[in-house]
């Protein structure tokens, strides 16, 4: 049998010095191993193979075969080398002095010395390493012949030599010569072709080339001993190329572990950027793997990758270990949202949505439709309320008849992206717009999201108008819906709003109307059973997030407060109005409902309003429904229908709703049915789960951050909320708006108590607090 290509290539590296190996060592014999082996190994780069009728192999295996001496261990007591070092090993077999290889573990083989006997199986030996310990007589895997009385101290001078008899390169020769007659070998026979000698090294030698050799030969089992065959060429390639391709990552993984250990021991300012993981091929895909485990979502090849790096570095295999890796070398920052990778989330946009992006900043297409142009009402002032959104105003009048109209002016994106272009596709499978501490990721390309889609102070912006007239119990009168140009004249942030509505100044009358307008909105929908759930919402912003010590903001909005009460009521007012355009023209939309709570408002009507009264009647909700043909009544909201409207920039259900109402006021039948909201509104609505989860977990992420670096007995006021089970209670501390849960001494649901934090760790989400009692002296 002819070798395959691979092995005949790897035949003929057999080279010249290994080859001499053999002329240094040869039998006492008439005949000439160098010769054979390179007779056999020009033979294989000529592609052809002759051999003498007689070979060297042949000459041996036959005279080894036909010898059945004794050695002179067999003199001493000892049995032959074939039986002693691979027949079954038992306690008659082994004795004090021997030398003798054993399975340490799974990993390593030692040589030791025998000792003494330790109970009726197993011996104490000595090993390499100086260590006494008991073995079993199944760990033996060779017993070195022919030497008695062996000191342990001698182990690592036989090592040595053995060390100077190993050549692998050897392996490779006798395979050549043993596969082409299919030829079985034990150790005593290699020993005799490779070395001309049988005795105690080279027989050591022997057995630990064939016993770790896992290309060329295979170990058998024969009745009374252990026989090594020579692989079938063909296995031989695929071996080797195995060999060849795990020697490759091994490299790769030394020279990986390298650069991380030296980018560890770089000072922080200093760390290589992170684009420098992504140069080689090779590194990116280690640097990647590390990442994806520190967050869970990894798949097998990257946890097997991830866990041998970490195994190398000397750290745990856990997901915190590989994050705390990819911190300490500098590609990760300490405080790194690890959601993001979680999640998989766009923070990005493609060179095509960019490029289509830009293209309709050039354009700006000019509508066709009717446009009212409300900015050049004398009387009339467009008022925005800026937070972090640019997309809706408000204005008011009083008409003769003392009644209140007023208008909710929402931006129109659709004036500009139209049903089913790449941009809209990018904003469905987006959801909506991100709101971090540290960052925004929105819904459109940010020039097109803050330019020609916003309402801009003092520029004439494309607007859908809402106008709405109020009864003086604040129920809608009338309504209509058209297309709009505003030109907003100020922009106020809610707490500007909140301190004119104070300051109650004439000049502000129309601030006045809006604010009347929502009391009446906010006692009429009481009447028809909303439900209070307002609650005390933190606002965080991080500059610098990257730095190991970022600057946070922190600002805790009290959603009860005046100007958040009026513009939480425009809202409300405008989603009523658009539910009933589109039941009384009978236009599909995302109509939003929730069913009346079984259980009655004034069930909770002992508590105090605020935090502890809301969270009792959230608590009692049924599960929100959604209809995509007419109006489902919203019992929360206290209203017959309802849908999101105002917030087409960076809801896509809402930018849904704009599509439906623009194309009926132009005339045009609806570009979705009912059936397709509904399936684009799930597809949406799967983002903003993730989207809610992203800015619930930083929020609460840098909240943590913030309780950690305040002084430690700071006290801090909270509320509670409920108990969970005898006197543990869920609190909320007011001034940084978040919950915990500790022991409160007495007091009940709405009390106020005071605590300090015990432990605040962010990257484990772990707040303990405890309750402070106040000295009753004082």
């Amino acid at each position: 049998m002819r070798p395959a290509p691979m092995a005949a290539r790897v035949a003929g590296g057999c080279s010249t010095a290994a080859l001499a190996f053999f002329r240094l060592r040869p039998l006492r014999r008439a005949v000439r191993p160098a010769a054979a082996f390179a007779g056999g190994h020009s033979c294989l780069h000529g592609g052809r193979r002759s051999r003498p009728a007689h070979s060297l192999a042949d000459s041996i295996l036959e005279e080894l075969r036909s010898r059945r001496r004794v050695r002179v261990s067999a003199k001493l007591g000892l049995q032959g080398t074939k039986e002693l070092s691979d027949n079954k090993i038992d306690k008659r077999t082994l004795q004090k002095g021997l030398l003798l290889e054993f399975q340490k573990d799974s990993e390593r083989s030692l040589l030791a010395v025998v000792e003494r006997a330790d109970g009726k199986k197993n011996w104490m030996v000595t090993d390499q390493n100086g260590i006494l310990s008991s073995i079993k007589p199944q760990q033996v895997t060779f017993v070195v012949p022919g030497i008695m009385n062996f000191e342990y101290s001698r182990i690592a001078e036989f090592l040595q030599k053995a060390q100077d008899l190993l050549d692998p390169t050897v392996l490779e020769c006798a395979w050549m010569e043993l596969s082409e007659k299919e030829k079985s070998i034990t150790v005593e026979e290699f020993a005799e072709i490779v070395y001309g000698s049988k005795e105690s090294l080279e027989s050591y030698c022997s057995h630990f080339l064939l016993s770790r050799d896992i290309v060329y030969f295979v170990k058998v089992e024969s009745r009374d001993h252990s026989v090594y065959q020579p692989r079938p060429p063909v296995q031989v390639e695929e071996l080797l190329r195995r060999k060849l391709a795990k020697e490759t990552a091994e490299k790769e993984m030394e020279e990986f572990v390298h650069l991380l250990k030296s980018a560890k021991a770089l000072p922080l300012d200093s760390k290589p950027p992170k684009s420098s993981w992504s140069i080689e091929e090779k590194v990116r895909k280690k640097i990647e793997a590390l990442q994806a485990y520190a967050v869970d979502a990894c798949d097998d090849e990257q946890r097997r990758l991830a866990g041998n790096i970490l195994k190398a570095m000397g750290f745990t295999r856990t997901s915190s270990a590989a994050l705390k890796l990819l911190i300490n070398v500098g590609y990760l920052p300490v405080h790194v949202n690890l959601d993001l990778f979680k999640y998989d989330v766009r923070t990005r946009y493609t060179e095509e949505v960019l490029s289509a992006a830009e293209q309709l900043l050039v354009e700006c297409p000019d509508s066709d439709m009717s446009e009212l142009c409300l900015a050049l009402m004398p009387t009339n002032k467009s008022i925005c309320f800026l937070m972090t959104k640019l997309d809706d105003a408000l204005s008011a009048t009083r008409l003769p008849d003392g009644r209140i109209k007023v208008w909710i002016h929402v931006a129109d994106p659709t004036c500009l992206v139209k049903p089913r272009s790449i941009i809209d596709r990018e904003a469905m499978h987006r959801g909506t717009s991100i709101f971090l501490p540290t960052a925004t990721f929105p819904m459109f390309p940010e020039r097109l999201a803050m330019n020609a889609m916003s309402l801009q102070q003092g520029k004439e912006c494309k607007a859908v108008s809402i106008s709405v007239i109020l009864h003086p119990d604040g129920s809608i009168a009338e309504y209509s819906i058209e297309n709009s140009i505003i030109k907003p004249t100020y922009m106020l942030t809610y707490e500007s709003a909140t301190e004119l509505l104070y300051m109650n100044l004439e000049e502000e009358e129309e601030l006045r109307i809006l604010q009347e307008a929502a009391s009446n909105r906010a006692q009429w929908r009481r009447s028809q059973g909303s439900i209070d759930t307002a609650m005390i919402e933190p606002r965080i912003k991080v500059s610098n997030p990257d730095d190991p010590e970022p600057n946070i903001n922190l600002y805790v909005e009290d959603q009860s407060n005046p100007a958040m009460q009026l513009v939480s009521e425009m809202m409300i007012l405008c989603g009523e109005a658009v539910a009933a355009f589109g039941c009384d023209n009978s236009v599909p939309l995302p109509y939003r409902g929730h069913p009346q709570s079984n259980t009655s408002v004034s069930a909770f009507s002992h508590l105090p309003e605020g935090p502890a009264r809301s969270v009792a009647n959230i608590g009692v909700l049924r599960a929100a429904e959604m209809d995509f043909q007419k109006p489902v009544p919203h019992g929360v909201l206290g209203i017959p229908g309802y849908v999101q409207f105002t917030s087409p920039i960076r809801r896509y259900v809402d930018l849904l709703a704009h599509y439906q109402v623009k194309a009926f006021l132009r005339g045009d039948s609806p570009p979705y049915s009912a059936g397709d909201l509904e399936g684009m509104t799930f597809i949406a609505s799967m983002h903003v789960k993730v989207a809610r989860r992203l800015h619930s977990n930083s929020l609460r992420y840098w909240l943590l951050e913030y309780l950690r670096r305040q002084p430690k007995r700071r006290k801090y006021k909270a509320v509670v909320l409920k108990f969970v089970k005898d006197r543990m209670a869920a609190l909320l501390l007011v001034e940084v708006g978040i919950q915990a849960t500790t022991i409160v001494s007495c007091g009940k649901v709405g009390d106020e108590v005071s605590v300090t934090v015990e432990t605040a760790h962010p990257r484990d989400d772990i707040l303990s607090v405890r309750e402070v009692v106040e000295d009753a002296e004082e």
